[in-house]
């Protein structure tokens, strides 16, 4: 028996295994790796929605949606819905067309994007569209205002050719300029100021207005039948609860109405500016477009997402606005005479903060431009950069359309209507100039918050505010870095002073605009 092995030792009682099974049972289970719900779709710089510090930032894919997530050191972290669609988002990168550089520059680089404003060599986009902030004063108080409207300041009318002198050297021929404020009808030297606009060959003048005034001022109405400025009319629909809203003003609507009747008598050309809010006012967006094409001043409408800045009121970034939200809303309330599909990205800016369609608006058609004519084979500047049968004549007409200078109802955009449509195979002896006429215009013009602020799109930007000394500061820096509150300060100091020495007699040169921000 010497060979016999002794199993004993390895053989293991019932009431071991129920022991080594508890042992088992208490150790910790090996940690999972877990997806997360998005896709990182890239990184860019942002501000701090609450101290403005430049910071980075995530721009993040999920559930078809895009949002940004960023943290501050300070504050925490913050994240904001930026556009509706994901799929939309990512394919816009095809109409990034190439920048056109200004003439001349402003301000040097010396503190980095977006504090060098402007503009600086490091812009990458000139200015399609100056914008010239008259006055701080308003003859309204809307809870939404971005500009934070009141008592302040009035630009002189020397203040005001001098930004215009100084628009000509960066551009030439510029293409827009837009009198805005506060509300700049009210400005005592409005009129004088359109003119100098006019005198200086601007293609394209524009009066952004209310249009209080031009309801009740017949001396004001004949001026503008003579300087035929385009008029961008802040219209946001027809509901009482709407105007109280967005406006402070429930009862308002008789008053834009009769204010679009009286330009329809002097053949102005209109352009619609609807504040649009999700939660007041979305469900009217048809109507607006049905009231637009109908009424014979109206060449155009402009939806614009109600943004935070100003006097807005806090609200969800989670539950913001975007372009993607209002076409679902155009097609679902047109029912299909207008579809997401009809509307392009505007390739001058950053493609995702405009789209835009032209519709053939005959009264009893409503066709949209693209329908006719595949816009997307001459601006995809990705995919088409080298295909050498598309005509150079109608890919320049479509980017004259496809751009932030466009201004529906002028000549300009006639021509350029009949070029696009000159390649599309329309009957023989069709006459394409009166065709042309009955364009109108629908853009979404999309602005960044706190909250959505990126650098990348702050650069592509063609808007400018232009200021007193030769500065032009994108417009989404000047309402969110912090520009436009130190820029307020010292126009009410000016003034100030300029008022005293009107009352000594004393000549008055005023310091230079100038503007600090403190990086944490």
């Amino acid at each position: 028996m010497d060979n016999q092995i002794d199993l004993s030792a390895h053989i293991i009682s019932s009431s071991d295994t129920t022991a080594s099974a508890s042992v088992t049972s208490h150790l910790p289970l090996p940690r999972q790796k877990k997806d997360v719900d998005y896709v990182f779709f890239e990184l860019t710089r942002s501000i701090c929605p609450q101290c403005r510090r430049v910071i980075d930032a995530h721009i993040l894919l999920r559930d078809n949606k895009v949002y940004m997530r960023k943290r501050c050191p300070e504050h925490g972290s913050f994240e904001g819905l930026v556009y509706g669609d994901a799929q939309a988002y990512i394919s816009a990168a095809r109409f990034n067309k190439p920048g056109t550089i200004p003439l001349a520059y402003s301000t040097p680089i010396q503190h980095g994007c977006p504090h060098d404003c402007g503009l600086c060599p490091d812009h990458q986009q000139h200015a399609c569209l100056g914008i010239i902030e008259v006055n701080s004063a308003c003859n309204m108080d809307c809870p939404l205002c971005f500009a934070n409207a009141g008592a302040g300041f009035n630009l002189t009318l020397e203040e005001v050719e001098g930004i215009l002198d100084h628009l000509v050297e960066t551009e030439g021929n510029p293409e827009v300029v837009q009198f805005s404020g506060g509300e700049p009808s009210i400005h005592p030297q409005i009129i004088e100021m359109l003119k100098a606009a006019k005198k200086r060959n601007i293609r394209h003048v524009m009066l952004n207005t209310n249009g209080k005034r031009i309801a009740d001022d017949d001396a004001f109405l004949l001026q503008l039948s003579e300087l035929r400025p385009s008029i961008y009319f802040q219209f946001d629909g027809f509901e009482a609860e709407t105007y109280r809203m967005l406006r402070g003003e429930p009862d308002i609507l008789s008053q834009k109405l009769r204010a679009l009747d009286r330009l329809a008598e002097i053949g102005a050309n209109v352009v619609l500016v609807p504040a649009v809010d999700r939660f007041v006012n979305l469900h009217e967006v048809g109507a607006i477009v049905s009231f637009g094409m109908q009424h014979p001043a109206v060449r155009g409408i402009n939806f614009q997402p109600a943004f935070q800045a100003g006097r807005h009121g806090e609200s969800d970034p989670m539950q913001r606005l975007t372009i993607p939200d209002i076409l679902i809303a155009l097609e679902k309330q047109t029912s299909g005479t207008l579809k997401v599909a009809d509307f392009v990205p505007v390739p001058c800016c950053f493609p995702t903060c405009n789209s835009v369609t032209y519709v053939l608006n005959d009264g009893d058609t409503v066709l949209p431009l693209t329908r006719i004519v595949n816009v997307e084979d001459y601006l995809d500047y990705i995919t088409n950069r080298a295909v050498p049968d598309l005509s150079e004549e109608i890919k320049a007409a479509l980017e004259g359309l496809w751009s932030s200078s466009a201004v529906p109802g002028s000549d300009k955009a006639a021509q350029q209507f009949s070029l696009s449509c000159a390649a599309c195979g329309l009957p023989d002896g069709l006459d394409l100039e009166a065709f042309a006429k009955n364009i109108f215009m629908i853009m979404l013009q999309d602005f960044m918050d706190p909250w959505t602020f990126n650098q990348k799109n702050l650069m592509k930007c063609c808007k400018e505010i232009l200021l007193p000394d030769g500065k032009q500061i994108p417009f989404c820096a000047y309402n969110n870095v912090g520009y436009r509150e130190q820029a307020r300060l010292q126009l009410q100091a000016r003034e100030r002073e300029r008022n005293q020495a009107r009352r000594i007699g004393a000549p008055y040169t005023p310091e230079p605009l100038a503007f600090s921000f403190t990086q944490k």
